[in-house]
């Protein structure tokens, strides 16, 4: 990337993971335990949310597509930050950058809100608040820990992860289908909105659940073949989500009943102790749900850290984020100080909202499909601008087109989130650019400092700001062509 400067060592992070591992943080990053508990947040609306899914589904594989294609393009770590960087400039890229690391701490309060559900399967059943807060804190330091370990014991884990997650979900796509009963399904929509409010509405949350797609994209610098794999694990490994998340989510739908589904904290478990009765088979899918969870906290600490370290090395993003420690290059500040604010927030969640899980999902899908909507731009602008360039003019409109429904799906996602959610994103996202501001003004003295030594002029001389005393204050040696102007008698003028 042009400009960028190097953190820590001053060397690039080690490129230690293949196509599987790649593929496993996108696959691992988009289930989590979000999609485990996604049923119960969907109930409301009723069966009416999996044509919601279904929208968001194509949209997702949209989006995957174009992230894809640009990582083509740009092979550096950072994903939608570098995508938007480089093709709409520095503040474009430091917004991005600033609201995909809101989601990726705030998501990882949704995800440990909704992995506590299944934990407490087996403890605190009575759902005590304060255990519950434990929990959870426990939940976002494990995978911090091995974070800081480093990249290859966190490609292990997450690989490990990933395979151990698929059984619940694969159950239940497959021999959970064989046991649906349609008076399970309750209203079709259950919401009392209109179809199109209600599936707008739905889908919304619905796209928590595909968050992470970008995984590969935002980590490009560590994996290997960049060019190459990015994009194959990013489209592999959302297709096979899409297909177990539709199938699965049906099948719990159908197993449990409308008027249950609304009010649990483990629909999984409901729905596998519906089809074998007792509590085993539903003891089994909550330990994967928790093996899940782990896994996707796992993945999704690593992004709240790579995506603010690729700021950080072109001065977008304080300074701190963009050192390594260790023999594996660990981006330690950002992986602290990420899981700090998730363990904050999930803190505050459980003392202030009653549904925690949709209050945070909606603010990290809003601050999230930021990020993608500049992505969506950042590809149709290469498109257009250098459409010439395309030999192949269907590949060119194939391309163009899935741009435009990647950029139309975000801006429906938006709009989808509710004006609340709208509000407070909009206020979160605003709040960076005292940051910019605070970034680019300590960038400017710098930058002013160097051109003085350049030019032999002193530093405090140089600084003098264009706005002046009144003219009655000016020394002798100095004299005004201009209000707020200087002109030197010797020739020299002012600037920055």
């Amino acid at each position: 990337m042009p400009g960028s400067r190097r953190g820590g060592k001053g060397t690039a992070p080690t490129a230690a993971l293949g196509l599987p591992a790649a593929s496993a943080l996108v696959i691992g990053s988009i289930i989590g335990t979000g999609v485990f508990a996604l049923p119960s947040a969907l109930a409301p609306y009723g069966p009416i949310s999996l044509v919601a899914f279904v929208v968001v589904t194509l949209g997702a594989l949209a989006l995957a597509l174009t992230l894809g294609a640009l990582s083509e393009r740009v092979p550096a770590s950072g994903g939608p930050y570098v995508y938007a960087r480089e093709a709409f400039g520095e503040f474009a890229g430091f917004l991005n950058a600033w609201s995909y690391w809101i989601t990726a701490w705030a998501g990882n309060a949704a995800i440990v809100v909704a992995w506590v559900g299944y934990v407490e399967v087996f403890v605190n059943t009575g759902h005590d608040k304060w255990i519950s807060v434990l929990l959870a804190l426990v939940g976002l330091w494990i995978p911090a820990a091995i974070n800081l370990t480093g990249v290859r014991n966190m490609g292990a884990f997450q690989v490990l992860t990933t395979v151990l997650k698929f059984v619940p979900l694969v159950f239940m796509a497959t021999v959970g289908l064989v046991f649906i009963d349609s008076r399970n399904f309750g209203p079709f929509n259950a919401s009392g909105q209109s179809a199109l409010g209600a599936i707008s509405a739905a889908g919304a949350i619905a796209l928590f659940s595909y968050l992470g797609l970008e995984a590969a994209s935002v980590v490009a610098g560590r994996v290997r073949e960049p060019g190459r794999n990015v994009p194959r694990a990013t489209v592999y490994g959302t297709l096979v989500c899409a297909v177990i998340y539709i199938l699965s989510t049906l099948a719990v739908f159908g197993t449990v009943a409308h008027g249950k589904l609304g009010g649990t904290n483990a629909p999984f478990t409901d729905a596998a102790n519906n089809i074998f009765g007792g509590t085993w088979a539903g003891d089994v899918v909550a330990g994967a749900a928790i093996v899940s969870g782990i896994g996707a906290l796992n993945g999704w600490t690593m992004l709240c850290a790579e995506m603010p370290y690729a700021a950080a090395r072109d001065g977008l993003f304080p300074h701190a984020f963009a050192r390594l420690r260790g023999e594996s290059d660990v981006p330690a500040f950002g992986i602290v100080a990420s899981t700090v604010l998730a363990s904050l927030i999930t803190v505050f969640s459980y003392t202030r909202f009653d549904d925690v899980f949709t209050k945070i999902v909606l603010l990290s899908v809003l601050t999230a499909v930021i990020p993608y909507l500049f992505s969506a731009a950042a590809q149709l602008y290469w498109l257009l601008a250098r459409g010439g360039e395309k030999p192949n003019p269907r590949r060119f409109a194939r391309d163009v087109t899935v741009a435009v429904l990647a950029l139309a799906f975000s801006y429906w996602s938006i709009q989808g989130s509710g004006y609340q959610t709208v509000y407070y994103g909009l206020f979160v996202l605003l709040l960076g650019v005292p940051v910019y501001v605070w970034l680019k003004r300590g960038q400017a003295a710098d930058t002013r400092a160097v051109d003085a030594r350049a030019s032999g002029i002193p530093a405090q001389q140089e600084r003098v700001p264009e706005t002046l005393a009144p003219t009655r204050r000016l020394s002798r040696g100095l004299r005004t062509d201009r209000i707020g102007g200087l002109r030197r008698r010797n020739g020299l003028h002012h600037h920055d």
